[in-house]
C-alpha cells in the first residue's frame, strides 16, 4: 500500500517539476502511438467500411484474416517485424530496426486490424433501410458509404480508442523492435519494465499512472467529440 502511493505521490512530482527524461519518453509514447494510430485509422477504417457493406468472391477469408489480426499476440508480430528488418530480413536495408520508425510499423500492424474490424461491425450492423433509401435517392457508393459511416460514427469512434488501446498500452513488440534504448525507443510501457526489474516499484509505479492519466484523458477526449457528434 505504501508502494502504491509513493507512487501516487511520484507521478504527480515527475509531471510538476518537470523531469525531462520523463516528458521525453512520454512525448515518445505519444509521438510512436499517435502516428500508429493514424496510418492505421487512414486504411483501416475504409477498409472496414468496405468489408461492412460489400461481398465478393473471398470476403469470408478476408473477414476471418481481420478477425485473427485482432486476437495476434502482439509480441509475435513484434518478432516478425524485427524479422524482416533485421540486416538479414527483406527489409534490411531501411535500417529501421531498434529506431522509432520500427516500433511505428509493429503498432501499426497490432492496431490496423482493430480499426477495420470494429469499423466493419460498426458499420455492417446499420439499419439496411438507410442503405436502401440512399440507393432510391441515387447516392453515388462514395456518398452512400460516408453516409453510412457517419451513421455508425459512435462505432467507428470505439473502434480508433480500441486501436489506441491496443498499442499504448503494449510492451512486447516495441521491446522487440525498439531495443529500449535510453533517450532513443524508450516509451513509457518498456521504462515501466525496465524500473521494474531494477527494483524501483515507486518509479514503476509512478510512470504506470502517468500511462493511465494519458489513456484516460485521451478516451475523455474522444467520447466528448462523440457526444458532440451525436
Amino acid at each position: 500500500m505504501q508502494d502504491l502511493i509513493r507512487g501516487i505521490e511520484q507521478a504527480l512530482a515527475l509531471l510538476i517539476q518537470g523531469d525531462g527524461e520523463t516528458w521525453q519518453i512520454i512525448a515518445l509514447s505519444l509521438r510512436v502511438s499517435g502516428l500508429a494510430l493514424l496510418i492505421s485509422a487512414l486504411l483501416g477504417i475504409p477498409l472496414g467500411a468496405y468489408l461492412g457493406l460489400q461481398k465478393f468472391p473471398g470476403h469470408g477469408l478476408a473477414v476471418a484474416l481481420i478477425y485473427t489480426g485482432m486476437g495476434f499476440p502482439p509480441v509475435v508480430i513484434g518478432l516478425l517485424v524485427y524479422l524482416l528488418l533485421s540486416r538479414a530480413g527483406p527489409l534490411g536495408f531501411l535500417g529501421w530496426l531498434f529506431s522509432p520508425s520500427a516500433m511505428v510499423l509493429a503498432q501499426t500492424i497490432i492496431s490496423f486490424p482493430l480499426v477495420a474490424g470494429f469499423t466493419m461491425s460498426a458499420v455492417a450492423g446499420v439499419d439496411p433501410a438507410l442503405r436502401l433509401q440512399l440507393r432510391s435517392l441515387g447516392a453515388s457508393t462514395t456518398q452512400a458509404t460516408r453516409a453510412i459511416l457517419w451513421e455508425a460514427r459512435a462505432g467507428v469512434i470505439v473502434s480508433v480508442i480500441a486501436g489506441f488501446g491496443g498499442i499504448i498500452s503494449e510492451v512486447g513488440a516495441v521491446m522487440l523492435v525498439g531495443g529500449n534504448i535510453e533517450g532513443s525507443t524508450r516509451v513509457l510501457t518498456t521504462a515501466i519494465v525496465l524500473e521494474t526489474r531494477k527494483g524501483n516499484f515507486d518509479v514503476a509505479l509512478a510512470l504506470a499512472f502517468v500511462l493511465l492519466g494519458i489513456v484516460f484523458l485521451i478516451n475523455l477526449l474522444v467520447l466528448r467529440m462523440q457526444g458532440r457528434l451525436a
